[in-house]
C-alpha cells in the first residue's frame, strides 16, 4: 500500500506540475509549415513521459521531444498530400486506452479529473485532436517504409559490415518446448460462482449501480477500480464468448452470466461505433481446488508416461492434442520470443526465460523430457507442465548460422531507419522550419531550421 501511495503522490505532482506548465507556458517553440509546436506541449510531454518514470532533469530530452513533434507535423501534412488517414474508432481507441493508464496511475478517476482540474470526458476531447495527429504521423511512417524488403543478401551485407570486434554476444540460449495441464473445475465445484455472478446481475437489474459492484466485487485487476469499465475494442480484443455477448446486445443492454477461460462473467454494452464496442463487465473467479490440481497432475503424469515408458507419442503430438496452452500448443509445443512475426525465434537466451522454466532446465539434458511439474504464473495461475529441451547453445559471438533470424531483425531495422532518415533529410529541406532560440542550440535539432530563420545570435552547439 504504502508503495501504491508513493507512485499516486507522484502522478500527482507531475500532473500538477504539467498543468501549470501548460497554464503558464504558451510561446511557440517552432513552425513546420502551416503548423506549430508549442513549449506548453513539449513541457507537458516531458514532466509526464520523462520526469514521471523518475528520471533527472535533462535539456537534451526536451530537445529530442521537440524533434518528435516536428518530424510528427512533417508526417502529417505528407499524410494529407498522399491521403493517409486515421479512422476515428481507432483515435477513440488509442485516447481511451491511454486514459484506462492515466486513471489507473492517478488512482481512480475521480481523483485524476481533480488533478486534471476537469472532468476525463472534457479532457479525452482536448487530446483528441493530438492523438489523431500522432497516429496518423506513425501510419505515414509505415507507408514510407512499407516497401523496406530485407533479403537473405542484405543481412550478409549487413553482418560483414560489422567490425569483427564489434560483433555483439549472446547469451546462452536454449529451445524449449511445454505441454501445460491447466486444473479444470467441474460443475460442482464452479456453482457456488456462477451463483455469485448470478447475484451480482440481479442487484443490477433491480436497480444497483453497475460500476459501484464493479469496484466491490469484480476480480478484474485492470478494470474493476474503473467500475469495469474496458473502453472501446474490437473482436479481435476478446474471446470469442464475450466478443459473441459484446457484439450481439444493443446499447445499454446487459448480458446474462457467461462462461469462459478467466471466469463467470456478464457486460453492458455502452456504445457501438462500427465495428468497436465500448463495454463494462464484472467477473467472478472460480479458485482452484485440490481436486482440480490433482485431476490435472494426474492426467500430467499419464501423458508423460505415454511418451517415455510406452513411446506411444511423440513430444509435438502429444502438445497438439493435450496441452492446454494456446500459444504453443499448434507450434509443436516450443516456446517463442520476439516483438513481431518476422523476428520470432525459437531460440530463447536464458535470462529471457520463466525463472521457473530457467530452473527446471538448467539441469536437463538436449533430447529430455522434464517430470510434471506445478507451475504458478504471474498472475497466480497455477498448471501441471511437461518441458522438453531441444537444443542449447552457449554464450558465443554473434553468427550468421546460428543467429540468422536475430540478425535479419537488426538489418531490418537499420534499413527501416536509413529509409525514415533519408526521407526526414528530403522533406526538412522542402519544409519552412522556425525554432525558437532556445532549440536552435539543440544539438538533435542542429540544420534543421530554415536558414532565413536562424536567429544571428544564437549560440549554436557543435
Amino acid at each position: 500500500m504504502r508503495k501504491f501511495g508513493t507512485a499516486v503522490l507522484s502522478f500527482i505532482l507531475i500532473i500538477s506540475a504539467a498543468q501549470a506548465q501548460r497554464r503558464v507556458l504558451d510561446k511557440i517553440a517552432a513552425v513546420v509549415g502551416s503548423s506549430i509546436v508549442l513549449q506548453s506541449d513539449i513541457e507537458l510531454k516531458y514532466q509526464i513521459q520523462y520526469l514521471g518514470q523518475g528520471n533527472r532533469p535533462n535539456p537534451e530530452v526536451k530537445c529530442q521531444i521537440a524533434q518528435n513533434f516536428i518530424t510528427q507535423k512533417l508526417l502529417a501534412a505528407q499524410a494529407v498530400i498522399d491521403s493517409v488517414d486515421v479512422k476515428d474508432d481507432e483515435v477513440d481507441n488509442d485516447v481511451d486506452r491511454r486514459m484506462r493508464s492515466m486513471i489507473q496511475r492517478a488512482g481512480g478517476q475521480d481523483r485524476l479529473e481533480q488533478f486534471l482540474g476537469r472532468s476525463v470526458i472534457q479532457y479525452k476531447d482536448e487530446i483528441r485532436p493530438d492523438i489523431k495527429e500522432e497516429l496518423t504521423a506513425q501510419k505515414m511512417q509505415q507507408k514510407i517504409t512499407s516497401n523496406v524488403n530485407t533479403t537473405p543478401d542484405d543481412v550478409r551485407k549487413f553482418f560483414n559490415a560489422i567490425p569483427k570486434d564489434s560483433l555483439p554476444t549472446f547469451n546462452k540460449e536454449i529451445e524449449v518446448g511445454e505441454i501445460a495441464f491447466n486444473p479444470k473445475m467441474n460443475a460442482a465445484e464452479k456453482e457456488s460462482y456462477r451463483a455469485k455472478a448470478e447475484e451480482l446481475l440481479a442487484r443490477v437489474k433491480k436497480g444497483d449501480d453497475f460500476g459501484a459492484l464493479a469496484r466491490l466485487y469484480s476480480q478484474d485487476p485492470s478494470t474493476a477500480q474503473e467500475g469495469g469499465d474496458l473502453g472501446f475494442a474490437d473482436r479481435s480484443t476478446y474471446v470469442k464468448e464475450f466478443s459473441a455477448w459484446a457484439f450481439k446486445l444493443k446499447a445499454g443492454e446487459i448480458s446474462p452470466v457467461f462462461e469462459t477461460d478467466f471466469g463467470f462473467h456478464f457486460l453492458q454494452v455502452i456504445e457501438r461505433r462500427g465495428e468497436q464496442v465500448h463495454v463494462r463487465h464484472i467477473l467472478i473467479t472460480p479458485v482452484v481446488t485440490q481436486e482440480s490440481l490433482g485431476r490435472a497432475k494426474a492426467k500430467a503424469d499419464s501423458v508423460y508416461d505415454l511418451m517415455t515408458n510406452h513411446k506411444q507419442i511423440d513430444f509435438s503430438s502429444a502438445a497438439a492434442y493435450y496441452s492446454d496452452d494456446k500459444e504453443t500448443k499448434y507450434n509443436g509445443g516450443m516456446m517463442l520470443t520476439g516483438d513481431n512475426v518476422d523476428s520470432r525465434t525459437t531460440y530463447i537466451p536464458t535470462d529471457k526465460l520463466d525463472p521457473q522454466v530457467a530452473l527446471v532446465t538448467d539441469t536437463m539434458k538436449v533430447g529430455s523430457l522434464s517430470k510434471p511439474q506445478l507451475f504458478t504464473d504471474q498472475s497466480g495461475k497455477k498448471s501441471y507442465k511437461i518441458l522438453f529441451l531441444k537444443s542449447s547453445t552457449n554464450a558465443h559471438k554473434a553468427n550468421l548460422e546460428q543467429d540468422y533470424p536475430k540478425i535479419k531483425s537488426y538489418a531490418t531495422n537499420d534499413k527501416i531507419n536509413r529509409t525514415v532518415s533519408e526521407w526526414f533529410e528530403k522533406k526538412r529541406k522542402e519544409t519552412f522550419i522556425k525554432l525558437d532560440l532556445e532549440y536552435q542550440q539543440c544539438r538533435s535539432l542542429k540544420g534543421w531550421a530554415s536558414a532565413e530563420t536562424i536567429t544571428a545570435t544564437a549560440d549554436v552547439k557543435p
